[in-house]
């Protein structure tokens, strides 16, 4: 006796925009710390002077020059422009990264942070963070990159819907 098999509607996985927003803000947070400590005790730097840097594509180039001291519109605008491209990054993560699981999460995170390096780093829009380029700031932007597509993938909740056709 033959079976018929009733057509099922194919499904794709849709992207969990929550998780990737406190996916975002948990690395981005962890990211600022890092870069914050390590660019202190490793390249000597002012933590302001990270916070400035975060803040110069909004404030200016004038927000940059030496004595690096406490500048509460930089560490405000730094803050939360940096917090609104991690989120935002990582959105665009999540988009890339969501179907795949926690492994190519973090591995794929990783080589997107590298990217960031590079686009950060090397960009001729932005010729005043060639000074920072440094394998710290390699590493943080890989490590921003791997926290990022881990904890999506960890928070993601799965949801799945009809494609049409």
């Amino acid at each position: 006796m033959a079976t018929t098999t009733v057509n099922e509607p194919r499904m794709r996985q849709v992207v969990d925009w929550s998780a990737s927003v406190w996916a975002g803000i948990v690395s981005g947070i962890i990211f600022l710390v890092l870069n914050l400590v390590l660019s202190r005790v490793l390249l000597g730097l002012s933590p302001w002077a990270i916070l400035r840097y975060f803040a110069s594509p909004i404030l200016g180039d004038g927000v940059l020059p030496p004595p690096v001291h406490f500048r509460l519109d930089a560490a405000i605008v730094g803050f939360l422009f940096h917090m609104l491209l991690s989120i935002v990054f990582t959105m665009v993560l999540a988009f890339v990264i969501h179907r795949w699981g926690i492994w190519v999460g973090i591995l794929g995170g990783a080589l997107f942070g590298l990217a960031l390096y590079v686009i950060n780093f090397y960009n001729p829009l932005l010729p005043q963070f060639y000074v920072l380029r440094s394998w710290v700031m390699l590493a943080t932007h890989m490590v921003f990159g791997a926290l990022a597509g881990g904890i999506y993938e960890a928070l993601e909740v799965e949801e799945y819907v009809p494609v049409e056709d």
